[in-house]
């Protein structure tokens, strides 16, 4: 599915824009309704957050929102049953699932697989889990239809991007810094950090971490076929759930407006 996805976009010359959003977050209620507002109002792709208490890769809002999710008794199976309702309500937006292997490992790895693409989830995005370590884990993975995305860093050597492109699929994320979500981002150095990623990369390269405007999206893809948004969406998201003068309905159409100025 997202290799249909990124030939589409590349033949109409666009980039790609994927959003994230952690399960449970806002509230339970609130996030397959989210999942469907990004989905309409122009995410090409979304990333689903399994809620962990050790996410290491993920700057505080993010960190938050799992809190915040397993403090309401978000567990991961709740995220195959979420994926299902929202893969059946919008079947062209490819949805994947964003995690840390332990908790996978806990609940078994070819039943993970198998629920998630039961869920109808098409890829898988696991920070903790090296490349070079992951060879079991993506042949049950590949068995099961998924994608296995894996990532990279500025500071990652050349002929490692080779490798860890090669035990890819679906597309490369190109971390924009060597730090966590959210954190703050030079233009010019992660420019020049993806330029020199793009010719090593055979898959489609997404850049993500940091990325908070529709300018940060459009400097940050000069050199990749699409970006990635997430603490925005979550920080954005915490704001409307938590100010109680709100409605569903002017919630959805400021997160849905702030969406469309991402493309």
């Amino acid at each position: 599915m997202l290799a249909q996805l990124f030939s589409r976009l590349k033949s109409e010359n666009k980039k790609a824009c994927g959003l994230f959003i952690t399960n449970g977050f806002p509230n339970p209620q609130a996030t397959l309704p989210i999942l469907q507002c990004l989905a309409d109002n122009g995410a090409d792709f979304i990333e689903l957050g399994m809620p962990f208490s050790d996410p290491l890769a993920e700057g505080l809002p993010i960190q938050q929102s799992s809190e915040r999710a397993l403090r309401q008794g978000v567990k991961m199976a709740d995220a195959f049953i979420v994926a299902k309702a929202f893969t059946e309500s919008r079947k062209n937006t490819p949805l994947l699932l964003m995690g840390y292997f332990n908790p996978i490992l806990c609940y078994g790895i070819e039943k993970f697989c198998l629920d998630a693409k039961n869920a109808g989830i098409c890829g898988l995005i696991l920070p903790d889990l090296p490349p070079s370590e992951s060879a079991e884990f993506v042949a049950i993975a590949k068995k099961a239809g998924l994608d296995v995305i894996n990532l990279i860093a500025p500071n990652t050597a050349d002929e490692r991007i080779k490798f860890i492109d090669a035990q890819s699929s679906g597309f490369v994320y190109a971390v924009s810094v060597t730090g966590l979500t959210g954190t703050a981002i030079s233009a010019d150095a992660v420019n020049s950090y993806l330029e020199r990623v793009k010719p090593l990369v055979k898959n489609p390269l997404l850049v993500g971490f940091g990325i908070r405007s529709g300018e940060d999206a459009k400097r940050l893809s000069t050199h990749t076929d699409g970006f990635i948004v997430g603490s925005a969406i979550i920080q954005l998201a915490e704001q409307l759930w938590d100010n109680k003068s709100l409605n569903d309905d002017e919630r959805f159409k400021v997160l849905g407006d702030f969406v469309k100025t991402l493309i």
